[in-house]
């Protein structure tokens, strides 16, 4: 049986990832205590009567500090058949605010003499040991509510493997920096395609974008570079016991070089046998 865990701050986005799993097929519940966690899944089977894929738990700052506090142990004191992983969803400051101020909610930790940026501030901190627990953590600030359920589906619910899986993820540095990258690459030394009129409203998925990159040595010379710094360095990232590791691949604007990159480097890695999945954030 598997069990996700969502967490996060306010706003980031946990009940759109909380109605994805549901959509895509496991028993979602809001706002259950730590301390009933084990419970809950020793008894799955007199409590649940369809037979679901998994469980979606969302666990949050509306728990008590001393539930929050548990969450390591009340994930060791699991049935040892339930495979457990922690999706912790984030933005800045900032985006939060925004939000809030486009819904009108009330933040759970506000009061009169608390302000929204402090309850935010006083919640990073309670959710610390979820934070810590966490198999992937997105950072949710430049993603729509449609991306988001995309990437949930992709990288959640589609990771079929029981090693680590790696993203491929292109971007451009207009939209700024993934915020969940573990690794980043610059590619903005690579010759631009946009400024090649028959290239400019094509992307780096067309075959006359890859050939006009690979027509400079520049290109394979990096290349070659990143993906070996990658295959080098995967298995230290594995032994860490890490689910995931986001590989982001930036240019401009995150149509050509960076697109051409990602996909390449994606194709590299399920060819040498390593789990991969590409997303390209700025190809609609």
């Amino acid at each position: 049986m598997e069990l996700i865990l969502v967490s996060g701050r306010s706003g980031s986005g946990k009940s759109t990832a909380l109605r994805q799993l549901e959509d895509e097929g496991f028993f979602a519940i809001d706002n259950l205590p730590v301390s009933l966690l084990p419970e809950l899944m020793r008894d799955r089977e007199q409590r649940f009567a369809v037979n679901f894929r998994g469980v979606a738990v969302c666990i949050d700052a509306r728990n008590a500090k001393v539930e929050l506090d548990a969450v390591p142990e009340a994930i060791a004191a699991l049935p040892t058949d339930v495979h457990t992983r922690v999706l912790y969803l984030d933005a800045d400051e900032d985006t939060l605010v925004r939000r809030f101020s486009e819904t009108r909610r009330r933040h759970p930790l506000t009061e009169s003499a608390v302000s929204l940026r402090e309850a935010l501030n006083r919640e990073q901190t309670l959710l610390g040991p979820l934070a810590a627990a966490a198999a992937l953590t997105l950072d949710t600030r430049s993603m729509t509510i449609y991306e988001l359920r995309d990437v949930i589906r992709q990288r959640l619910v589609g990771a079929e493997s029981d090693g680590m899986v790696i993203l491929i993820q292109s971007f451009g540095f207009k939209r700024g920096i993934p915020g969940d990258a573990d690794l980043i690459f610059d590619l903005r030394m690579l010759p631009n395609p946009h400024w090649e009129e028959s290239l400019r409203e094509k992307t780096g998925l067309d075959q006359e974008v890859a050939s006009y990159l690979e027509s400079h040595g520049v290109t394979e010379q990096l290349f070659a570079d990143i993906s070996g710094f990658i295959e080098r360095w995967v298995p230290a990232y594995q032994e860490s016991s890490r689910s995931y590791l986001t590989v982001a691949v930036g240019c401009t604007g995150g149509q050509h070089r960076s697109v051409y990159m990602a996909s390449r480097l994606h194709q590299y890695l399920m060819g040498i046998g390593l789990a991969s999945q590409l997303r390209h954030r700025e190809l609609r």
